[in-house]
Formats: C-alpha cells, structure tokens, sequence
C-alpha cells in the first residue's frame, strides 16, 4: 500500500492544519504547471489510475506502508526464532517413522484425546497441548458464545497440565517428534514470511523453554502420515 504520509507546505503555516491520506495506490508522480501541481497516482505496472491537482507550494511524500503485525503474529515470531535458535528441526513423516523404529524416537501426539483415540502412530504418546473448555465461569461461558459465534462449538484453551503430564511420561533425554494434525511449519515463504504456527510448534517451544534437548517438529503434521499409508493404529 502507498500513502500519503505528509503534506507540508512551504510556508510557516502549521503542519497540522494538513492531515495525512491514505491510497492503496503504489505509485506517485508530481507534474508543476504555472498555477498548480499535478499529482498522478499509478500503480506498479505503470498504468495511470488518477489525476488529483494540489495547489503550487505543497511538497507531497510518499512511502511504502504494510500493516501492523497483530499480538498473535508478534508472539509466534518470538516463539519461531528460539525454536530456529535452539535449533529445533523439522522432519518428514517418513523420517519420523524411521527414527521411530532405529533411534527409539518418541512420537509425542499433542491433539486433543478423542482424535489420538480415533488414529495415531503406533506407541505414540499423547498429551493435548489444548484442551475443551472446562470451566462454566462467567468467563468461559462468554468464551464458548464466542466461539459458537464462528460456528464452533468446541472451543479450546490451553492444557495448563501440558508440561506436568509430559514430565511424566517422557524424560528430558529422551529424542522427541512433536505431532499434530497439519504440522505448521518454521520454512518462511512470499506469503508466510515468518512461516505457519501450529499446536506442535507451540508445543516444541514449551518443551524447549522447559529443558528438553532433542525435540523434533512433524512436519506436514498426522494429515501427510495418514495420507502417505504409515503404520496406524485405534483405540475405538
């Protein structure tokens, strides 16, 4: 997006009385006749879209802007670079298996239980990073509205038990590859910069932040395990 991010006249008049604007245009040229400016708005293709006059005497800037990055963004880009420094690596679902199998690797599934129930990797172990909404405080019930708002009607909220419960089933040293169902990724492309955040990158992190040394993230997550046929097993 280009904006107009300051009108200032050449006189001593107040810099207030010129109010910034706004375009969505990218592009902008300045043509000064005797009397007035002309100031055309053209995008990067070179095509013209506007043609504005502004009174002789106003220099006009222009500057690139991109939208500011939301309190969810902010936090995932933290939460991304100490995994990138703790050097916390991705792996495929058919190396995953294969270090299953040689290394003693452990699957940690963090979905919630009913979906480990319905299918899992074999001797995967599952702790939820988030869990169904327990609670009926005024709080939570307006959280539930909330969610129904968008139409959905199992709303999350994280596990406070997570690390407690995989405290207990895994140890410290053990070789760990965090698994959910779309995987997410920390690879940074045109249009996810900082990558995609999932429940298993958040749960690495915790695992991480909390002194586990071996922790691997499932990329591609269960979806790309069940797609490519791997062994699978139920508990209904």
């Amino acid at each position: 997006m280009a904006a107009l991010t300051s009108v200032t006249p050449h006189s001593s008049a107040s810099p207030t009385l010129y109010p910034k604007f706004y375009s969505t245009h990218v592009g902008l040229n300045l043509n000064y006749t005797n009397e007035t400016s002309t100031c055309d708005l053209v995008r990067s293709s070179g095509r013209r879209l506007s043609l504005r006059s502004v009174p002789l005497g106003l220099r006009i800037s222009c500057t690139a802007t991109k939208p500011a990055k939301s309190p969810a963004e902010e936090d995932w880009k933290i939460k991304r670079e100490y995994l990138l420094q703790k050097k916390v690596r991705s792996v495929d679902v058919k190396e995953a298996l294969r270090l299953q199998k040689e290394n003693n690797f452990v699957i940690l599934d963090v979905r919630p239980e009913a979906e480990f129930k319905e299918a899992h990797p074999p001797d995967a172990v599952n702790v939820q990073v988030y869990r169904l909404i327990k609670e009926w405080t005024a709080w939570d019930i307006a959280r539930r509205i909330a969610f129904a708002f968008f139409g959905i009607f199992s709303g999350t909220e994280e596990n406070p038990e997570f690390m407690q419960t995989v405290e207990s089933k895994i140890d410290k040293s053990s070789k760990i590859i965090v698994a959910c169902a779309s995987g997410g990724t920390m690879k940074p492309s045109q249009s996810l910069p900082e990558g995609q955040q999932s429940r298993s990158l958040i749960a690495a992190y915790l695992l991480v932040l909390n002194g586990y040394t071996n922790v691997f993230h499932l990329e591609g997550g269960l979806y790309a395990w069940f797609k490519a046929e791997l062994p699978t097993v139920s508990e209904e």
